[in-house]
């Protein structure tokens, strides 16, 4: 590997691509220092607009943190729509992107860490999280290690935005997963010795995962990552994709995690993914305002903080019942 010192890549860009049209060309040059100054305005706009996700950040935060007095969470949470809209901003910045401008969007610490993993020849599972810019670093990765990144993720409603989505994950080399039933395809990925990218940090359904803690709290988290790693015999590596204190991106790649293995499977996948739910809290921690804070994280356990969602979810219910009713479905 080139331009690698103290366990950190930075590669520049090299201009823009000769493909492009005048529009896309704007758009990539784009500097850096406009990105964050339009993402925190669109951000900022939104936490005034969007009055049912900014309650839900607040009382993520207050539920995680009741010591806190109400103006540090107000302003953690205006901080975090603003980081937000960057990210936004970013990724509507990163389809107009050639792939040495997105190299040079990010510094790569810790890549030796992966390198390293995959020589064992059973592929590596890069946990992840909706931190920083995500999206980066299932593009960035592939570019650089030349290896295919199969990323799992949920088809989104709308099929014009998800194909959207879709394209400019897939612009590079990375591979996309549907969520649904998608075990064979990333149990076939690992034995090919490829990357499985996971985003772990979003609840799943009972019968995919295991109940955990996340900050203290009871969760429910998918336990795919552990039962693969366990069936596979695949190295964990986290990787975390966060802006620094001056806006750069930075793609953090830790150590593979030291999984347990025993004789009793249930307890092996409730172990281990708390261990690497544990992994996600202390990034959350270090980077509270870039985290995914929108999401009702806890509404398995504790629905009565998002008392608008419970009902919205009974009136479905009632809808659906008096549909079977019905024979309309």
């Amino acid at each position: 590997m080139s331009a690698m010192r103290d366990n950190q890549i930075h590669l520049r860009s090299k201009g823009p691509s000769d493909s492009r049209g005048p529009l896309a060309t704007f758009i990539a040059g784009i500097s850096a220092t406009k990105i964050q100054r339009v993402g925190k305005m669109l951000g900022a706009l939104a936490f005034h607009l969007d009055v049912s996700h900014r309650r839900i950040v607040r009382r993520n935060l207050k539920f995680i943190h009741p010591d806190w007095p109400p103006g540090k969470i107000r302003k953690l949470s205006k901080r975090v729509f603003q980081n937000l809209g960057i990210t936004i901003t970013e990724i509507l910045q990163m389809t107009c992107l050639s792939k040495e401008e997105i190299l040079g969007k990010a510094k790569i610490h810790g890549v030796k860490n992966l390198i390293d993993a995959l020589k064992g020849g059973q592929g590596a599972i890069m946990i992840s999280a909706h931190l920083g810019n995500w999206e980066m670093a299932a593009m960035v990765g592939p570019l650089y290690l030349d290896t295919p990144i199969n990323a799992v993720a949920k088809k989104l409603r709308f099929e014009f935005i998800n194909n959207l989505v879709v394209n400019l994950r897939t612009r590079f080399g990375c591979k996309v997963i549907d969520k649904e039933e998608a075990l064979p395809q990333m149990r076939k990925a690992l034995r090919q010795g490829e990357i499985l990218g996971i985003l772990i940090d979003q609840g799943a359904r009972s019968r995919e995962s295991v109940g955990i803690t996340f900050f203290g709290r009871r969760v429910r988290a998918t336990s795919a990552a552990s039962l693969l790693a366990l069936r596979c015999k695949s190295p964990v590596v986290p990787a975390f994709c966060v802006r620094d204190a001056g806006g750069k991106l930075n793609l953090l790649i830790e150590p593979p995690l030291k999984l347990v293995r025993t004789r009793n499977l249930r307890a092996d996948l409730k172990t281990n993914t708390q261990i690497m739910t544990d992994v996600v809290e202390k990034a959350v921690s270090k980077y509270p305002e870039q985290w995914f804070w929108v999401h009702k994280r806890w509404k398995k356990y504790y629905p009565r903080l998002y008392p608008e969602f419970s009902a919205k979810r009974k009136r479905r219910r009632i809808r659906k019942r008096k549909k079977i009713l019905a024979g309309k479905i």
